[in-house]
C-alpha cells in the first residue's frame, strides 16, 4: 500500500473520533490540507502509487489474456492452415499474427528470424492477418495460395515480401512469387478459392476474441504481445515459457 494512503489514514484516526459518521465542511477541508502537504512534502508517493496501479492493470491483462489463449487454443495452435517453419516438434511456440505492408512486421520479421538461427527448438505459426488495405489482402492471398504448392514457396515467398522495400501490388507480388518458385496461373486460380478466403476470415475472428488490433502481434507461452518486439525480448519471452513447461 502506498505510503500515501498509510499517512492519510494515520491522520484520520488521530484527528477524528472512530465512528463518526461523517464529518463537517470544516474536517473535510482539514483533511484535503493535511493530503496536500503530505504530497506536498513527499511528491515521490505519487510515482510509487501509479507504479502499484501500473503493475496492478499488468497483472489483470495478464489474467485475461491467459483466459483468452486458453479459450481460443485449437484456432491459435491448431488451425490447419496456417503455415509452420522452424522445429514442428519444438517446446515452445510463438504465434505471429502479419501484415506484409507493415513495416513493424518488417523488422518483427527480423526478431523472429534471429530467433529461429539461435533456438532450434522454437516452432513458429504464422497467421496471415491482412488489415492495411486491398494490396495486404492482395498478398497474403497470393501467399496462402502458393502455400497450397509448396512450403518452401510460401517460406521463400513470406521472405521476400517481408524483405521488399517498396509497395506490394499486384505486379510485384506475382514477380516476387515467380521468383520464390510458384506457378503463376495456378496462383491466380488458387488465390480466388473460397477456402482461402475464409481462413483469413477466421484468422480474423481469432484477433477480435484475442484484442489484437493491429500488426505485428505475438503469443507465446500464456502471453500475448501487442506489437513490434525486438530479438532479445522475444528471446526473454521464449525462455520464461520454456521455463513454465
Amino acid at each position: 500500500m502506498p505510503r500515501l494512503i498509510i499517512a492519510a489514514l494515520i491522520a484520520l484516526c488521530a484527528a477524528f473520533p472512530v465512528g463518526a459518521a461523517e464529518f463537517s465542511t470544516e474536517q473535510k477541508a482539514e483533511i484535503d490540507a493535511m493530503i496536500r502537504a503530505y504530497i506536498l512534502e513527499n511528491p515521490e508517493i505519487l510515482v510509487e502509487a501509479m507504479q502499484v496501479l501500473e503493475k496492478r492493470h499488468q497483472d489483470q491483462t495478464s489474467s485475461a489474456d491467459r483466459d483468452k489463449i486458453a479459450a481460443s487454443r485449437d484456432a491459435i495452435f491448431d488451425d490447419g492452415f496456417s503455415h509452420v517453419v522452424g522445429n514442428p516438434e519444438g517446446d515452445v511456440t510463438v504465434v505471429e499474427f502479419l501484415d506484409y505492408r507493415c513495416p513493424y512486421c518488417k523488422r518483427a520479421h527480423e526478431s523472429v528470424e534471429a530467433l529461429l538461427e539461435a533456438d532450434s527448438n522454437v516452432r513458429v505459426i504464422v497467421k496471415e492477418f491482412p488489415i492495411l488495405g486491398p494490396e495486404s489482402t492482395f498478398a497474403s492471398r497470393v501467399a496462402m495460395a502458393a502455400m497450397m504448392q509448396s512450403s518452401t514457396i510460401y517460406e521463400d515467398l513470406n521472405d521476400a515480401m517481408m524483405e521488399h522495400k517498396g509497395n506490394l501490388d499486384e505486379a510485384t507480388v506475382f514477380a516476387l512469387a515467380k521468383d520464390a518458385g510458384a506457378d503463376i496461373d495456378r496462383l491466380r486460380e488458387d488465390m480466388q478459392s473460397p477456402e482461402i478466403a475464409e481462413n483469413i476470415r477466421r484468422t480474423y475472428a481469432l484477433a477480435r476474441e484475442l484484442e489484437i488490433n493491429g500488426t505485428p502481434g505475438f503469443i507465446i507461452g500464456d502471453q500475448i504481445l501487442r506489437g513490434y518486439a525486438p530479438y532479445e525480448q522475444l528471446h526473454e519471452m521464449v525462455e520464461a515459457a520454456r521455463s513454465q513447461g
